[in-house]
């Protein structure tokens, strides 16, 4: 092996487990018929001038299998985190109680669960395509690379394309699990 060029496959790997990590993200804010904090955590509220996660406005409980509820910390705040929620494209109908905010998790229809698998789908596939990227950049390093044997370059071609093929295998794999989990009634 050439002494000259050194591939930083660390930082290729690390890229690739990010797009895995946002993809387990995201899957964790689809609804699948279970209450779960984290449907409500991508959630912005116009709060002081600034938009704000919900979770920094209140404290997110989930008391039953099927419900969540937002404590808000401000009274004022209340109508304008109603308000987020309901423009928030979850399909769920807040319940105000005070400054507590119910969130009463309906059960999924065959359609809305068709739905939802294909936008775990749609952000599987965003996720391959960010790992396609990551491995394009190595390609790249490698060609833009001088004094590379061929022995070499093959090596670390092998490497990107192993390391690639691993972490699409393991998107795949997420996104298998996580129909499942939709589609169970």
């Amino acid at each position: 092996m050439s002494d000259d060029f050194e591939l930083d496959t660390d930082d290729l790997e690390r890229r690739m487990d990010g797009a895995l990590a946002s993809l387990r993200h995201e899957f964790a804010s689809l609804r699948t018929g279970r209450a779960s904090a984290s449907i409500v955590e991508p959630i912005m509220v116009d709060a002081y001038g600034a938009m704000t996660p919900i979770n920094q406005i209140g404290t997110i409980n989930v008391p039953e299998p099927r419900m969540v509820t937002v404590n808000i910390w401000d009274k004022a705040l209340v109508s304008r985190a109603e308000k987020a929620i309901r423009e928030s494209g979850l399909g769920i109908n807040p319940q105000l109680n005070g400054t507590i905010i119910m969130l009463p998790i309906p059960e999924l229809n065959e359609e809305r669960r068709r739905e939802l698998t294909k936008v775990a789908a749609q952000y599987a596939e965003h996720a391959r395509v960010a790992i396609r990227n990551v491995r394009r950049d190595g390609m790249d390093q490698l060609k833009k690379a001088k004094n590379v044997s061929e022995d070499d370059q093959k090596f670390w071609h092998d490497e990107i394309q192993e390391m690639t093929d691993k972490h699409i295998a393991l998107v795949d794999k997420a996104l298998e699990a996580k129909q499942a989990e939709i589609m169970q009634v």
